[in-house]
């Protein structure tokens, strides 16, 4: 039986150091790119190829990043994940993903995470419990929360800024003429459900106001379009005249409810504002005004979060928020000038 090439052989074969044929396979490592082709080259020839998992034995480092995920309906979820992977990719690091709820033990995902060795575990569109926490500080993995916060010891997040993103939809209703303000939530212990409706209730305190009405629609379209259906029942006698919509993916399905179930009129008898800024919420049938979380901001702060927790396992917990920032299309009227 042949004898497998080791690095060893490729680095004799193209004249160079044995480090060198590991780094020359390091994506992201510091070598000549004339260097790195010869020993590509040689490597091609001899039929070399690196065993990544021998190279974990010995560095204690999977170079596997742990995704968790609740869901990926939103668009903006699946939009961050290619572009983490993607990010991640170009430093040398793997992707793997796993999903949970809110519902559901940390317990088992850990036993998968305990199988692969990951790096660090990145949630998303999950909320993170005291097991889940403690269950990652027990394998010394660093964790990091997308697009939630929780105030905990040694638990980053990266979140836009929720809080100041409801006050201005607050204010922006407000300049533009609107007395009937109401909100359709999502997973109500959420914490960017909880800043942007604080935002909001805060906001609309400034101007004398007081939220015209709340309904839950948990980030789910169908929940979505029944919490609509519901401030707009038959026998109410007032409605609101705007609705802010915790996430576009929501607003998509209050739009079309009140549009084809409702015959309503979109912004003419109710302004519609939701939040993320999602590529759909752009097209025309939509046109949506919404509060943007601009997405690469967002990964690119992430990735450096994750990477300082790898590197400095001393590094602090960060609380890291992006400004959002109103993005104005079709769906909002200024009652102001009817």
């Amino acid at each position: 039986m042949n004898k497998k090439p080791s690095s060893v052989d490729v680095a004799k074969a193209a004249g160079v150091s044995q480090s060198m044929v590991s780094r020359a396979f390091t994506p992201g490592s510091s070598i000549n790119p004339e260097k790195r082709e010869l020993i590509f080259s040689k490597a091609k020839e001899l039929g070399y190829r690196p065993n990544i998992m021998a190279r974990s034995m010995i560095t204690k480092k999977s170079k596997i990043i742990g995704f968790v995920f609740g869901y990926l309906e939103n668009q903006y979820y699946p939009l961050a994940l290619e572009k983490l992977s993607r990010e991640f990719q170009s430093k040398g690091y793997h992707s793997l993903m796993f999903f949970s709820d809110h519902q559901s033990s940390a317990d088992e995902i850990v036993q998968e995470f305990l199988q692969y060795q990951i790096d660090a575990v990145i949630l998303a569109s999950v909320s993170l419990s005291p097991d889940w926490i403690e269950a990652c500080h027990s394998l010394s993995v660093p964790v990091v929360l997308f697009n939630r916060a929780i105030e905990a010891d040694d638990v980053t997040s990266v979140t836009s800024a929720n809080y100041e993103g409801g006050k201005k939809v607050a204010n922006y209703l407000v300049k533009t003429g609107h007395k009937r303000i109401s909100y359709i939530s999502g997973f109500v212990e959420s914490s960017t459900n909880k800043d942007r409706e604080r935002g909001l209730i805060d906001g609309l305190k400034e101007h004398q106001m007081t939220l015209f009405s709340i309904e839950s629609g948990n980030y789910n379209q169908k929940q979505a379009r029944e919490a609509t259906l519901s401030m707009f029942t038959a026998d109410k006698v007032i409605t609101p005249d705007a609705l802010f919509v915790a996430s576009d993916h929501m607003a998509f399905a209050v739009i079309d409810t009140l549009k084809y179930e409702l015959g309503l009129k979109v912004p003419d008898d109710v302004s519609v504002i939701g939040y993320d800024d999602v590529p759909l919420g752009s097209a025309p049938s939509y046109n949506l005004t919404t509060m943007s979380q601009p997405i690469d901001d967002m990964v690119a702060l992430t990735v450096k979060a994750v990477l300082n927790r790898i590197e400095q396992p001393n590094h602090p917990p960060e609380r890291i928020e992006i400004p959002s920032h109103l993005v104005q299309r079709k769906t909002v009227k200024d009652r102001n000038h009817p």
